[in-house]
């Protein structure tokens, strides 16, 4: 038989571990500094400048019933305040159309029957959010007149 040669086995040097303990830390503070500096540039590219408000024009008088019907909103005027209220179309449920009843004076989603009052407030169904309410601003001709609703959507 062949006597068998053993690498003999020495323990790593003290100067080869604290290299790597350097060399591991380097990276690790390599790795902190490029997200440091690459966070903001990150967000920056996920940046979204907000879309101008847009206005719509709803020509007064206000119908008899105080309610101006729109694809987006609907604009209720009430006889305690000088301007009307516009309110968002849209059920904070589900996203369905809400309609004016005029009967019972509140606003009712035709899918799951949330029902908000006039002002957009909710009072009972399954949405949990109140209507989102728009801006509301009055054209008057140079006598003081009312000419149109201005709705800043």
């Amino acid at each position: 038989m062949s006597p068998q040669k053993h690498a003999p086995k020495h323990p790593k040097a003290p100067a080869t571990e604290r290299r790597q303990v350097l060399l591991r830390t380097l990276r690790w503070v390599g790795a902190a500094m490029a997200a440091m500096f690459l966070y903001p540039l990150l967000r920056f590219t996920g940046h979204r400048i907000p879309p101008k408000p847009r206005l719509v024009e709803v020509p007064a008088p206000l119908p008899v019933t105080g309610v101006h019907t729109h694809h987006d909103f609907l604009l209720i005027h009430h006889d305690s305040s000088d301007v009307p209220v516009a309110v968002s179309r849209i059920c904070t449920h589900l996203g369905c159309r809400v309609n004016f009843q005029q009967d019972q004076q509140l606003i009712e989603c035709p899918c799951h029957q949330s029902r908000f009052t006039a002002q957009g407030k909710r009072i009972s169904g399954p949405a949990e959010k109140d209507l989102p309410a728009y801006k509301v601003t009055l054209k008057a001709d140079s006598e003081g007149t009312v000419t149109a609703y201005v709705v800043h959507l």
